[in-house]
């Protein structure tokens, strides 16, 4: 007797500021499983934790596309920990610290470039302030809240706005230079670099506009490199990805100027849209979509088996 499928929940939606996105990345990976021929179900998380535990309470997996505040940070991460609920991507912990920028930059510490950033909770121009600046949350997706200020006037303008909505801001010097995005995705047990992606938004930057309306961003696949800048900014990737305690898929962004890599951030459950960058990138290595979520699958149901508590294979951590 053939052994039947396992049955996953996928979850998407949520209440956060990327709904929208979260059900568009959702119904594809839920495409993607039925093409594949997993017993699959779809999850539309609305903010009650109960209904969501009765919603998965027999699925063998919960594939996670809960994009921003919640989906991301720890939240449902937690739920799913203390209710023994196998999942995908990043544990409580990394996912909390990946959604968070100035704990990222604080855990990095000297390891990365990173631009040089101040994290303020008051509407106050800095003595030593140089523009452009780059003024963001600390704590968002997709580009929400992020604006490049270029005179004092506007950083006091949106800097009074990220007050309100979030409490507080990082102020980022702005580096001009190459936008590029490298996806990360574990394929039989290794996490693997995929092609990196260069972004050239037809705006002033890659932001939500840019990133989820068609035509708005050229891609450049691979990125225009020399081979020795490729290897570096691969392997810095890799680094933050090991470091972090990423697992099965993650996507760290960043700009290349002056022969550098300078770190942005990572997401720890990238986009999986028909626009994303993760899918892009795979199949610029020859991969399809259904090939790129069953790996993620893979990966998941491999460390459910082998026990939750058990650690992967870090050897290339640090």
């Amino acid at each position: 007797m053939a052994l039947s499928k396992p049955k996953i929940a996928v979850v998407m939606g949520g209440i956060s500021r990327e709904r929208e996105v979260s059900l568009r990345s959702g119904k594809n990976v839920y495409s993607a499983l039925n093409r594949l021929g997993y017993l699959v179900k779809a999850v539309d998380y609305q903010g009650d934790p109960t209904a969501f535990l009765k919603d998965v309470e027999d699925s063998d997996l919960v594939f996670n596309v809960l994009h921003g505040h919640f989906g991301e940070d720890g939240g449902i991460q937690f739920l799913m920990e203390a209710h023994n609920i196998p999942y995908t991507c990043s544990d409580p912990y990394t996912s909390a610290v990946c959604f968070d920028k100035l704990l990222t930059y604080r855990v990095l510490g000297s390891m990365m470039e990173i631009p040089k950033y101040l994290y303020l909770e008051e509407v106050a121009v800095p003595n030593d302030l140089e523009l452009p600046t780059v003024l963001k949350p600390r704590r968002e997706g997709s580009s929400i809240g992020i604006k490049i200020c270029k005179t004092k006037e506007e950083f006091l303008s949106h800097a009074s706005k990220l007050v309100e909505d979030y409490g507080g801001y990082i102020a980022q010097r702005y580096v001009r230079g190459k936008e590029l995005t490298i996806s990360v995705l574990e394929i039989d047990g290794k996490p693997v670099v995929l092609p990196i992606l260069e972004l050239r938004p037809k705006r002033e930057f890659y932001d939500y506009t840019a990133k989820y309306t068609k035509g708005m961003t050229e891609f450049i696949l691979p990125a225009e490199l020399e081979p020795e800048e490729e290897r570096e900014v691969k392997r810095v990737a890799l680094q933050v990805y090991n470091y972090l305690g990423c697992r099965d898929m993650a996507r760290i962004d960043g700009i290349f100027a002056d022969g550098r890599f300078y770190f942005l951030e990572v997401n720890t459950i990238p986009g999986m849209t028909e626009l994303s960058d993760l899918p892009a990138s795979a199949k610029a290595m020859g991969m399809s979509f259904e090939e790129a979520v069953d790996a993620v699958v893979r990966s998941a149901l491999k460390r459910k088996r082998r026990g939750k508590h058990v650690p992967r294979n870090d050897d290339n951590r640090g």
